[in-house]
């Protein structure tokens, strides 16, 4: 069997893999991805309706993500396949200590509000938020659907020239002098750049390489509920928000619509029965696996040793970057390098010897 080569193949296509597919297309690369799933499949961490895009953020270093390609990108993308579309709305973090997000805005110049209970709760009577919680609140953040925004995305890669494979697994990439072999499931293809955005089973793949990043694989449940009068739920009336404490928890206004762990489900009803009383019914449940990297931090980086292969994780809270982080993936698999500062996004030394 003859080998077919390419200039780009992108392995693994959740957000990450479809939005690096879909720039180095646009870029006039001859581009192959593989999904070891079915397009659209509910293994990873990219299925479903609703995702957050906001520039509020607690770590400086993710704005020029943000800010460059996020936001930016998913407001336009339905002018060209109208599938993914963001919907504005408010946004606020509650945490005991909002120190954090203030200083990530002040450093930023994005603006914000800094609310006490008494008026969270005026402005928004759903809420009931306990004394003593101070709450960061930005006008420009929004929701995207998520599903289709991948979908969206894999349909611009297809219409930029991409060759997209899905129930197709990588066994196996070996780097030779020329790029980077490709054994799989329907046979041997060739790259000169493998782009790996392979989630949870990365390291299948880094392994035989010497290689390996050890993430931990974490299990997210998503609960819709039913309120009895839907209508202050709306997403001009009612925000995007997070919960910044011991636990992380977020919520969207009403939008969009598998078995889960009924363990997640008491303790996610429990906090929000006592944070918004009119939740209403639990409607339905969607679970979500992550595979989430050393501090959470993301790694777009090449392997040290194989440069022709660079790794991208998004450690639990890339959706609403996935845009520029496939851009940047995109620019060092066709270019070599790119133009922004992606030092603090290395692969993590874990103090083992490393052949990455």
């Amino acid at each position: 069997m003859s080998t077919i080569h390419f200039d780009v193949a992108v392995l693994g296509l959740g957000a990450l893999g479809s939005a690096a597919a879909y720039h180095a297309a646009i870029k006039g690369a001859n581009v192959i991805g593989f999904e070891r799933f079915d397009f659209g499949n509910v293994h990873g961490s990219s299925h479903d309706t609703s995702r957050i895009v906001r520039t509020l953020y607690g770590a400086p270093e993710v704005y020029m993500l943000t800010i460059t390609g996020g936001v930016v990108f998913f407001s336009k993308p339905e002018e060209s396949t109208g599938q993914a579309k963001s919907l504005d709305t408010n946004e606020f973090e509650k945490s005991t200590s909002a120190a954090e997000f203030t200083r990530s805005l002040d450093a930023n110049g994005i603006p914000y509000e800094l609310l006490d209970p008494e008026e969270v709760n005026k402005r928004w009577p759903e809420f009931n938020i306990p004394k003593g919680v101070k709450t960061v609140c930005t006008a420009d953040s929004g929701i995207v659907h998520a599903s289709r925004s991948v979908m969206a995305m894999q349909y611009q890669a297809r219409v930029h020239g991409a060759v997209l494979k899905e129930k197709t697994r990588v066994d196996r990439i070996t780097p030779d002098g020329s790029g980077v072999a490709i054994e799989t499931s329907q046979g041997p293809f060739h790259a000169a750049k493998v782009i790996l955005t392979a989630n949870l089973w990365i390291n299948n793949l880094l392994t035989p390489l010497g290689a390996k990043i050890p993430p931990t694989v974490m299990q997210e449940q998503v609960t819709y509920f039913k309120p009895t009068y839907i209508s202050p739920f709306h997403k001009t009336k009612f925000p995007v928000w997070i919960w910044a404490g011991d636990k992380y928890f977020y919520g969207f206004p009403s939008y969009g619509s598998q078995p889960s762990r009924q363990a997640l489900l008491d303790e996610l009803t429990s906090f929000v029965d006592g944070l918004i009383p009119a939740k209403g019914q639990t409607l339905r449940m969607v679970t979500f696996q992550y595979a989430i990297t050393l501090n959470r931090q993301f790694i777009i980086s090449p392997l040290k040793r194989h440069k022709n292969i660079i790794v991208g994780l998004g450690g639990g809270h890339a959706f609403k970057f996935a845009p520029a982080i496939g851009r940047v993936m995109a620019k060092l698999a066709i270019e070599g390098t790119t133009t922004e500062d992606i030092s603090t996004f290395r692969i993590p030394n874990t103090g083992l010897k490393s052949k990455l």
